[in-house]
């Protein structure tokens, strides 16, 4: 095989590879959220304190998508 064709599957699969590793902090998001707004319907008297740690826990969500990305320019 040619080289260049390699470095083309190579940054293929890294692109893929990110694809991937997006899916799990996308899902963490949505059930972050959604158990965010279940709770303060229910007591919204906690609803401050309820946002503040859903933001707490959104950045530590999103750090896992930094990683997938930082990840795949590391592995290259």
């Amino acid at each position: 095989m040619d080289i260049i064709t390699l470095a083309e599957v190579a940054g293929n699969l890294n692109a893929i590879g990110y694809g991937l590793a997006t899916i799990g902090p996308g899902i963490g998001l949505g059930i972050l959220i959604g158990k965010t707004i279940e709770g303060t319907a229910r007591q919204p008297e906690l609803g401050g304190r309820l946002q503040t740690l859903m933001f707490l826990g959104l950045a530590f969500v999103e750090v896992l998508a930094l990683l997938g990305l930082v990840a795949g320019f590391i592995f290259q």
